[in-house]
Parts: structure tokens; sequence; C-alpha cells
């Protein structure tokens, strides 16, 4: 959605609310829910097409959750591919199973690891964005921006070679771990890389015991992670590169990498459809805003691709930003409502790349100590620590970043039973349905489960907030919500305000003290 008007040398100038550099996940997704909200949106990318290669496979529950709000969870769900279970081999005898399709079944109403392929969830995306009237404006270049104080100016480049100038209240840089953005805001990328080289390859193999289900294997210091995406033989590899051929990954082919991992599980790969190599870094960016630019995505932090959690996070900063970008473009919230962004976010990156870093290192750790614990303790430990209920609750909390939480953002506040302010607002089923039913929905609203005060519909219905209240059960007990508290949620689901005294006056404080009026 553009508006378009001629300067007075005859160029073409246009004007948009925000302007979106980069149309891979975190870039669809942040058009998605900024159109979603009314906002006018930009998204331009120089390459020619949609990504065609599968790269980033598993979709969280937490991004399962979010999609709920734009309708799309259950064409991602049925799109993708529910792994059973993790096989753990050692020295080609099967040590450990973990069971993954119910590994959350307390804790989400999507417990299960989802395989979908990045190229296809591209194209989904895409599609969606189409159906609400906006198109990916590929072959355009950010060659330039200028940020005026009150808007960007940004010089676009288009495939004929024509130059445009874009007036854009934000820009959002989505493009990349590379990133043009970042480079001209002068924001650090503080962090490191990994001496290994991954490679990556998606084949067709037979012989897997037992087909369907994610293996990962270790031969002394080499390791596979073998992760099927359809019931079809069709399986993603992850390996590493560890000697001299490394210095020049360039070179590589699928044959060159070692195969005794891949020989200890004692299957057969029948055809390589894509194979790649990649050095892989650990960096969060200084600033995740600079004024009115903002970086998302692989823009602000890149780091290793244990645990599946790179694609899922560069959505989630796009939701987290969208809202926040609507409220102030709508003269609903101040300007400084965006700062919350940065403190959010960049917390977070930063334990991201910490627990990746430590999955990364216990993987691919050399020398006899390492491999004996790797191999021989490990394996005993999972299998042990895997059937208490807690653990296998943790380990899912962790990895599908349901567990996620903003307990130190100016935004939280209070506590009312167990949960805190920040939090991710419990899953609770009951009779056929949950209490998450509201929160398909972008905006903010207010739960109570037990009995609101008399004077909280009242005060409620004069500001048209959304009042959820739900009878009162012990499973609601269970989750640690309070009964009879008010819970105020963001328009991003978070909880802002927990209340245990269900106060009319604390909300008015709430909103008051950060000038948010969300009824402008």
């Amino acid at each position: 959605m553009t508006q378009k008007s001629t300067t007075q040398t005859g160029s073409k100038m246009t004007q948009t609310d925000i302007l979106i550099v980069g149309a891979g996940p975190t870039g669809l997704a942040h058009a998605l829910w900024l159109t979603k909200q009314g906002l006018k949106v930009r998204i331009i990318d120089k390459s020619s097409g949609p990504g065609e290669t599968s790269r980033a496979m598993a979709v969280q529950a937490r991004t399962l959750e979010f999609y709920r709000q734009l309708d799309m969870t259950d064409a991602v769900v049925s799109a993708g591919y529910k792994t059973p279970a993790m096989n753990m081999w050692v020295r080609g005898k099967r040590q450990a199973q973990v069971k993954l399709l119910d590994a959350g079944q307390e804790i989400s109403p999507y417990p299960f690891v989802l395989v979908y392929p990045q190229d296809r969830h591209e194209r989904l995306l895409v599609d969606r964005l189409q159906s609400l009237g906006i198109e990916v404006e590929r072959q355009t270049e950010l060659v330039s921006f200028e940020d005026k104080g009150d808007k960007v100016t940004a010089l676009l480049k288009h495939k004929d070679g024509q130059e445009e100038t874009c007036q854009a209240l934000y820009l959002a840089g989505c493009d990349g771990a590379r990133s043009p953005i970042r480079h001209q805001i002068g924001s650090g990328f503080e962090g490191g890389t990994y001496k290994q080289v991954f490679y990556v390859a998606d084949v067709v193999a037979t012989g897997v015991n037992p087909a369907g289900e994610a293996q990962i294997a270790f031969e002394k210091s080499e390791f596979i992670l073998m992760m099927p995406y359809t019931n079809t033989n069709q399986y993603r590899l992850i390996g590493i590169v560890r000697d001299e051929r490394a210095e020049h990954p360039e070179n590589l082919t699928f044959e060159d990498v070692g195969h005794e991992a891949i020989k200890a599980l004692n299957i057969k790969i029948e055809q390589v459809n894509w194979f790649s190599t990649y050095r892989v870094h650990h960096r969060v960016t200084d600033h995740f805003r600079k004024g009115r630019v903002f970086l998302l995505g692989d823009a602000a932090h890149v780091h290793s691709p244990a645990g599946g959690q790179g694609m899922n996070t560069g959505i989630m900063d796009a939701i987290n930003l969208a809202w926040k970008l609507a409220a102030v473009v709508k003269g609903q919230a101040p300007d400084s409502l965006l700062d919350s962004y940065e403190t959010e976010r960049q917390a977070f990156a930063y334990t991201l790349v910490e627990t990746t870093d430590r999955l990364f290192t216990f993987a691919t750790a050399e020398g006899n100590f390492a491999e004996f614990v790797r191999n021989r303790i490990s394996p005993l430990f999972i299998s042990v620590a895997y059937k208490l209920e807690s653990v296998r609750e943790y380990m899912f909390r962790v990895v599908s970043q349901t567990t996620l939480s903003y307990h130190k953002s100016p935004l939280s506040i209070g506590k009312a039973g167990s949960v805190h302010g920040g939090d991710r607002l419990p899953w609770v089923p009951f009779s056929g349905n949950d209490n998450y039913d509201s929160l398909s929905t972008i905006q903010w609203q207010v739960h109570v489960y037990g009995e609101p005060k008399p004077d909280l519909k009242t005060w409620c219905d004069q500001h048209k907030l959304p009042l959820h209240t739900f009878a009162w059960q012990s499973a609601y007990q269970k989750a640690g919500l309070a009964q009879d508290a008010t819970y105020l949620l963001r328009p991003d689901t978070y909880i802002a305000l927990a209340d245990p005294e269900g106060s009319v006056a604390t909300l008015d404080q709430y909103f008051n003290e950060r000038g948010i009026n969300f009824n402008l």
C-alpha cells in the first residue's frame, strides 16, 4: 500500500508507514502483522523470488500459538510433519529414544515438534500477504537511507534500473546476517565464528529404523542429525566438517564429508536433492533500534542451529515490534513504547546465543573425555531423565520458546498466583476448549479466572477493553493463575499486568503511566 506523488525534479516519490527490507520469514511475518493492524506497508527484496531450498525446518509451538492471530495455524500444522520421536545412537547402537509427539501436552495446544521446510513456509506467508493486498516487491534494492527525525527517506532501485525515493515513518531491517542496514546505522555485531563448518543436505534415504523418526548419531568425534520432513523417506541431514576439508568448504560435495556416522545408522542415501555448507556465527547486535530504524531476525542476532530456534526467534521479533509500531503510528502510545522492543528482544537474544552455544559445544567438543561424556554418559542420562515429567516439560518449554518471558520489561508489572507480568499466559484446556480462544485477536484484553469485581466490567465497557471471564476451576490454580485476579494481556498475548486485587485503579494507573490510550 503506497501513496505516490512527484517531486519538483519529476522523480518518483512514495510514502508509506513502514518500509520492510527483506522478505524472509521475519520480514513476511512483520508485514502480515502490521497489515492486519491497519498500517500501510511496503516490503522489498533484492532477490527474484522466494527461497527454493528448505533451510530452517522447525516451527516451534510458540510460533504456532501466535499464528492463531492470523488464522494460519491449521494450515501450517496440516502442511508440516510432526516428528514422533528422536533416537540417539552411539557407535551403531541405539542408546536412547525421546518421544516428541506429545512432549508438551500439558503446556501448549501444539505439544509436538513440527517440521515444515522454510521454502514452503515462505510461500504460505507470501500467499497470506497477497490475500491482504500486499505484494513483495522483488528485485528491488535499498540503495541508501536517511533518518530525518520525523521520517526515514530511502532510495530504492528497481530491476529496470529506475530509482525511487520512498518516505516511511519507520524502517524495518530484516535483511539478514550481513545486514547493510545494520552497517549503515553503525550498530556492532559482537560475537564470534565457530571453527567447524556445517553441512546440510536434503536426501532420500532408506533403511532408517525407526522410519520417519529423527535420529542423532555420534561416531567418535563425528555426529549426524537426521530429521524427517515427510513420510516419504525424505530427510534433512546436518553434520560438521572438522579437518583440512573445512578450509575450503566451497569445494565440498556430499561425497566429500565424513560418512562414518551415516554408516553407523546402517542406512542408504538414495538421492541428494540439496547440499550446502556454511560457517556458524554467534553474535548479537548492540542496538535493535536506532531512531526510526529497527533490526529484526538475523540482522540482529545469529547463533548455531541447535534446537531449531533461529527462524522462530525472527518471527517473534516481528510480532513483538509490530503491535508497538501500530500503537505509535496510530497515536495510541508515545514513541518510548518502541524502546521496549530492544529491551525485550535483545535480552532474549543473549540468552538464546548462550543456550545454543552450550548445546553446540557439547555436540562438537573434541578429545577423549568429551567423547566419553557425549557417547557414554549422556545417552544414559537422557534415557533416564526424559522419563521424568518435570524434565520432559522443561526440555519442551525451552525448545518451544513457551518459557520466554519479559520480566524485566518496563511493560511488565505485578504478580498474581505464580504468574508474573511479562509471562506467557499459561494454557489451560477445558471441556474441548481452552483459554486461548480470545488470543486470536490482536488487541489489549483482560482475563479474570473467577469473578471480576463489579466495577471492572463497567470500566472495561467504558474503555472498550474486552473482558473475558472464566468460571473458576482447579485447573487454573494448577496452572499458577489466581482466583479473581486481573490479568491484562498485550496485543502480542504476553501478560502486561498481573493484579491479585483485580483493581480498576491499577489498570488505570498502568495505562496512564505509559501514556497508552488504545481507543484513539
